[in-house]
Order: C-alpha cells, then structure tokens, then sequence
C-alpha cells in the first residue's frame, strides 16, 4: 500500500469533506473554525463564490498555456490589475508558481541587477526550502539542515526582536542597525552586497512585525550604498496587516517586491515586481518555468483582488485584527505563560514562555492541539514552536472573531491545565 511521506506531519487530525469562508467541514461531521487559511493563503476565505466562478470559467478555456510560449488573457488582467497596487516605480513583473521560486527569482534578479555576489537576510525570516531559499532562511534549524552545503554569499544580520532580548523596539532596533552597520563594514563591504532581503513582518519566524524604523533604516542603507531592498510579501501581504502590502506600515519601499499565498486564494501563482529599469538587466534564459502564471491561477488571482476591493477586506482585516488582538491581550493577562501577544491585522501571534522567561513549545503545541478539540484551527511557528499563530481569512466576522477568541480560551484552559 502506498502512503504519503512519514515525514509529512498534519498539524491537525482533521480530513476535510469542504469548505466555505472561515469554515471547513470535515469527514466526521464536525465544522471547525479555520484560522490557519492554509498557512495564510485563503485570503478571501475558502471557496469564494467570485473567485470559484472566475477558475471554472478558465478551466473551460485553456488550463495550461505556458506564458512563454503562448500569451493569455488572465495573466494580462493580472498585470495590469497589479500595477493598481505595486508601490510606485515597480511596474515589470515575472510570474512563478510558489513563494520559494519566486524568492530565487528575486535574488538572481538582484545579484544580475548590481553585480555583487552577497546576500543579507535577517535572523528568524523564511524564505523558502529549496537550496536557495533555505540558505537565506534562518526561521528554524529543520528548514536548512541536512542537505549542506547551502548556497554561499549569504551572510545573517540581527532582527530586532525586543521581546527576545528583554530590550523596548527602539533599543532592539539601533543595536540591529549597529550590527547590520558592521557586516557591512567587516563582512560584506557595501560594493560586494546585492540586496537586503527581509519580510515586513516574519512568518515562520515568529509572527513579529518588523519594526517600521528598522525597514526605514534598511532603506536608506540600501540607497547609499546602492544595494537592493528586496521585501518578501509572500505572507505579510495583500491585506493580511492591514495594509495591502505589509511594509506600508513604514515608508520603506522595495527595489524588488515578493508576492505570493493570498494573491489567488488558494490556487498557485507567485511574481516578484520591480522597475523595468531593474527587470531589464536579468540575463537573457534567467526567468521562466513551465507553470509560472498559470491561465486558472491568473484568473483566480483576478477575481481574488476584485473582491479584495469590492469587499473592502484590507480594511476589514484591519478592523478584524484590532478586535482580535484586543481579545487576545485579555487572555494573556489571565495566563502568565503568554509572554507575548503582537501582530498587525490578521496576523496574530501568541508566544509563550516558560517562569524562567525561555521559550515553552510544548505549551504552544498543546494549546494548539486542545483548539481541535474546541473546533478551532490554529498553526505553531518560531525557532521554538513556541509561538501560536493566528490567521483568519479577510473576509472574518466580528462574530467569528468572538467565537475564535471564546474557543482560544477554552483551548487555553484545556492545555495548560
């Protein structure tokens, strides 16, 4: 009998029969309250009538037509669409199929763009578990370990994580400039770095917002020195802060932008975004791929930002996510194990910790695994698995956000009894 891999580990027991909006129903008649979105890519909630219309319409048109041989129609609504939401100056996108295609993309972009081999991304951030990828992800050991030797030219700077180093943002953030200072100066000299490479918010990393003034501080480095700011959206953006894309919190814009999860609801699509200026300097045969900008992805991706506006769901992610957050800094007042509760809109994450102050993932696991019992879906992440991580669909209610929250209590009341 053939079985899937044994290293393939469900968070959840849970065999799903379907699904609509926050809910999945599964196989044993349960419905369970989804506030993983399939790792933050359902965004406009699962099955969205416009966006299941748009696909089935595709499928019975054309379902492959590989954009370098033949154009389509979708992927040129897609683009043109985009260019309503890229920061001003990134008007040139390449396709791909997932978030890590998408990053080696960018940093061959990068590295072509300025001819400089060095790389510099930032402690705790995922990028991806291809070679590359992995190489410039340090979000946890089990994401690059064992297949070494990883891809070099990638050095690590500090991330300014304040509640880690028992430090305020502002202190943790001037020590992280600090250091990234001496990188460049003992490390990777200016004229040999390509590009920053960091998400606006981490993911895997621990669900921690990327303090404005850091991203404010990596973008005037990046300008003196003429290195490339590379901003990875793949899970912080199209709505899921607030915002649309996640370093809007700040006034950093990136020379290379990184999309990918919630762009199509669910469906595979991926593109990197930057200046015609930038994009013309890829070498010839550098970018492509056999399901890069998919005619049913594309046309997915079309319907999810018509309703992303239609619907107003950035603002309602950020209106949801006050709610959320609100609710979940109550719960930490009533368990002392919560050490931490931070996010931006519908990215939420709750770390714990144990008396000592170290991190507690064994708390975190069994909070999470008590929210099946309580219908509620719920994912780990940090270096540690100590951190929970919230993520509702744009599209969630006030009432489903009171029922998550009452859920999340009765979980923590159950796992950390």
């Amino acid at each position: 009998m053939t079985t899937l891999s044994p290293i393939l580990k469900q968070a959840t027991p849970v065999v799903v029969d379907h699904a609509l909006g926050s809910w999945i129903y599964g196989t044993d008649g349960r419905s369970y309250l989804d506030f993983t979105t399939g790792i933050g890519v359902t965004s406009t909630g699962h099955c969205h009538p416009r966006v299941v219309a748009a696909a089935q319409e595709q499928v019975g048109k054309i379902v492959h037509a590989q954009y370098t041989t033949v154009m389509h129609k979708p992927l040129l609504e897609l683009t043109d669409k985009l260019g309503n939401y890229l920061p001003a100056g990134l008007d040139s996108v390449f396709y791909a199929t997932t978030g890590a295609e998408a990053v080696e993309a960018a940093v061959r972009l990068a590295r072509m763009a300025t001819d400089r081999p060095n790389i510099i991304a930032f402690h705790g951030g995922f990028h991806g578990r291809t070679v590359a990828a992995a190489s410039l992800t340090t979000a946890g050991t089990r994401f690059r370990s064992g297949f070494a030797p990883l891809m070099s030219g990638v050095h690590i700077a500090p991330f300014p994580y304040a509640y880690r180093y028992g430090w305020d943002v502002d202190t943790a953030v001037d020590f992280a400039l600090r250091e990234l200072d001496h990188i460049l100066q003992t490390v990777s000299s200016p004229s040999d770095t390509a590009a920053f490479l960091i998400e606006p918010a981490l993911g895997d990393g621990g669900y921690l917002p990327t303090p404005p003034c850091f991203l404010d501080g990596l973008r005037e480095r990046a300008t003196a020195h003429g290195i490339a700011l590379v901003i990875d959206e793949v899970q912080a953006g199209v709505g899921r802060t607030g915002k649309f894309w996640g370093h809007q919190h700040s006034n950093a814009t990136p020379d290379i932008l990184i999309t990918a999860k919630g762009i199509a609801s669910g469906f595979p699509i991926s593109a990197i975004a930057a200046s015609t200026e930038t994009m013309s300097k890829a070498w010839p045969g550098s970018q492509g791929g056999t399901y890069g900008g998919n005619a049913v992805s594309a046309a997915a991706a079309v319907a999810t930002l018509d309703v992303i506006e239609d619907e107003q769901l950035v603002e309602n992610a950020r209106e949801r996510g006050e709610q959320l957050a609100a609710g979940l800094r109550e719960l930490k007042e009533q368990y002392p194990r919560i050490g931490d509760v931070r996010g931006l809109g519908l990215m939420q994450g709750v770390e714990f910790t144990a008396a000592d102050g170290t991190p507690d993932g064994a708390a975190a696991l069994a909070v999470q695994q008590a929210g099946v019992d309580e219908d509620l879906l719920l994912l780990t992440c940090g270096g540690y698995g100590n951190v929970v991580r919230v993520i509702p669909a744009l599209t969630v209610t006030p009432d489903e956000i009171d029922q998550g929250l009452a859920r999340f209590g009765a979980a923590l009341k159950a796992g950390l009894h």
